[in-house]
This record gives structure tokens, C-alpha cells and sequence, in this order.
């Protein structure tokens, strides 16, 4: 009944957000361009979390650099937020004119030759975007009934959960638990059909995840292994979805590959090959990786004897234990 009833309360928004989700670009960028100036110059909303992130990642960079960054990220932010709105109504078409897939015939010919495929994926661009890389696949890969979709933790807001769910199914990608991702994969395998499967891995790992410490962005962070040890267990092909924003909601994403047998690499090696592409790729165009979390808030320290196995070559003294670096691994 309760929940019922947080329904009804609710379903006003989601008819304005529908109704928002029909309105033409130019419309949903005017009211972006709105948003922008009340989040950033009104509100301020976390612009001192985004500040020292920036401080900390890019000491090299000049204040005022770093203060472009700043608001250009607000921009992008404010328009992301409009873009997943739009995936309520936008046809194909229009889809594939605002985000191209490079190399997403790797998918097609892994399925080809009965491998599944395990998508590394970051909060850089528009990674909500991401579910609409079937559109790039071929026919017959998706006649084959093959399993395309994400490992997500569901929302504590059911309306919420239930909507975002909506928005990310639009063109046919499948949300999965992370609670019985392991367990879909497996049984998907066991039916004859192969699966392409995202996992968001910038975030902060689990409490018994913690173990890979690496130097990314001028901090020592521990990175998600869980992506790394499924594909090595299934033996799964490995890419990484390289993201750039090359104008306003339009992107160009490149299927990476990283190997096409996952059990045959080193343990510690697709994480760390995952940590350094995501790093680049920030360094590429860095006011588009998501900087409102307080990324590193939980500290974690270097190991003993440890290699910078990111930079290998570069004599840059690692910081460690620097009092100023507030948190130690990923958000």
C-alpha cells in the first residue's frame, strides 16, 4: 500500500519527464543551458568537491585551466541530465546520429565464435548512452537471442529504480542485479547463447575488494578486481569502451579491444590495462569524467615495495600519505 501510493505521488513527474523527453533538442539544451547556471552559479552545487578533485588530480594545471574544467563539467553534467531523459522517446535514427560505435563489429565476431564479451565501462561522456549499442550490432547477432546488457545495483527508491530501468531498456539492454549477475551469465552460457556485459568499474570496490592499489589521477586508489576476475574465470573477450564527447549530446565510442581470451592474462593485468585507459582517456578530455563524488574520501595506502605499474618509466615521486589527499580510493 505504501509503496502504491509513493506511485501515484510520483506519477506527475514521470508524466513531465515524459513530456520533456518529446520536446526537440533545441528545447531540452535551452533548458540545460537553465540548469547549468542554477546548479553551478546559484546552487553550487558540490562545486567544492568537484574544485579539489580537480586540485588534487591536476596540480600541474593553473587555476584558471582548472576553473575551465570546472565549468565546462557543470555544462555536461546539466546536459547528461537531459540526454537520459531523451531516452524515453528517441528513436534509432536519432540515436545513432548522437553516439557512433567504433569497432562494434568485435561484438558480432566474438558472438560468431560462441565468446562472451566483458565491457569495461566508465563515468566519463554519456555512459547512460551506452545501452544503445545494439543498434550497432548486426542483425543476426541480434536474431541470435544473445544476452546485451549491465551489472547495476538496484536503487533504494523503487519509483526511481523502476524508471531508470525503463530508460536504460530502451533498445532492448538488460539491467542485471549485481547480486545474481554471476549467476545470469552462467545460465545464459548453459542455454547455448553468449553475453555482452558492462560493468561500470570506476567506483569504489567492495570491502573485500580492496587489494589492487594503484596510482591513478595523482592519488593511490583501489580499483574494482570483480570485472577482472569474471571475465578470467569465463574466459571471456575483454574491451574497453573508450568515450568522447565531440560536440553537444553527440559522442563517438570505441570498442577497445584488450584480449580475446581473459584467462590467459596475468592476474592484476586487465585491471591495471583498465585503470591506465581510463586514465588517458580522462587526461583526453577531463571536464567529462564524473567529478561530484568524493572519489577518494576513503583512504588507502601504497603497499610495501609497491610499482607504479601505470607509469612505468616515470621518476615523479608517487604520493603516499599526503594529508592533503583527502580520500584514497574510488566513489
Amino acid at each position: 500500500m505504501k509503496q502504491r501510493l509513493h506511485n501515484i505521488l510520483m506519477a506527475p513527474l514521470g508524466w513531465m519527464l515524459h513530456l520533456l523527453a518529446l520536446m526537440p533538442w533545441w528545447v531540452l539544451h535551452a533548458h540545460a543551458s537553465v540548469l547549468y547556471f542554477l546548479i553551478y552559479h546559484v546552487v553550487g552545487y558540490r562545486r567544492k568537491v568537484v574544485r579539489q578533485n580537480l586540485l588534487e588530480c591536476f596540480p600541474g594545471k593553473s587555476e584558471k585551466e582548472r576553473r575551465n574544467i570546472e565549468k565546462e563539467f557543470f555544462r555536461h553534467f546539466a546536459d547528461m541530465f537531459f540526454e537520459t531523459i531523451k531516452l524515453l522517446h528517441i528513436s534509432p535514427d536519432d540515436m545513432r546520429k548522437r553516439i557512433e560505435f567504433v569497432n562494434a563489429e568485435y561484438l558480432d565476431r566474438a558472438f560468431e565464435n560462441n565468446q562472451s564479451v566483458m565491457l569495461y565501462i566508465s563515468h566519463l561522456g554519456n555512459w547512460e548512452w551506452i545501452t544503445s549499442l545494439s543498434l550497432w550490432l548486426s542483425p543476426e547477432t541480434m536474431a541470435a537471442g544473445h544476452l546485451l546488457g549491465s551489472s547495476y545495483l538496484p536503487l533504494h527508491n523503487k519509483w526511481v529504480d523502476d524508471f531508470m530501468m525503463k530508460i536504460r531498456s530502451h533498445f532492448g539492454f538488460t539491467l542485471i542485479s549485481g547480486h545474481h549477475v554471476l549467476r545470469t551469465m552462467l545460465m545464459t552460457r548453459k542455454a547455448g547463447k553468449q553475453i555482452g556485459i558492462g560493468f561500470i568499474s570506476d567506483q569504489h570496490p567492495l570491502p573485500n575488494d580492496q587489494d589492487h592499489v594503484v596510482r591513478f589521477l595523482n592519488h593511490p586508489t583501489a580499483i574494482i578486481t570483480v570485472t577482472e576476475t569474471i571475465a578470467r574465470k569465463l574466459d571471456m573477450r575483454v574491451v574497453y569502451m573508450h568515450m568522447s564527447k565531440v560536440g553537444r549530446s553527440r559522442y563517438v565510442c570505441r570498442v577497445v579491444p584488450l584480449t580475446d581470451h581473459a584467462a590467459t592474462t596475468e592476474p592484476g593485468q586487465l585491471t591495471d590495462t583498465y585503470a591506465r585507459l581510463l586514465e588517458d582517456n580522462i587526461h583526453e578530455q577531463p571536464a567529462y569524467w564524473l567529478w561530484t563524488h568524493k572519489r577518494w574520501k576513503r583512504r588507502v595506502e601504497y603497499p610495501e615495495g609497491f610499482v607504479d605499474r601505470l607509469h612505468p618509466g616515470d621518476d615523479r615521486p608517487s604520493p603516499s600519505n599526503n594529508k592533503n589527499l583527502s580520500s584514497t580510493s574510488f566513489k
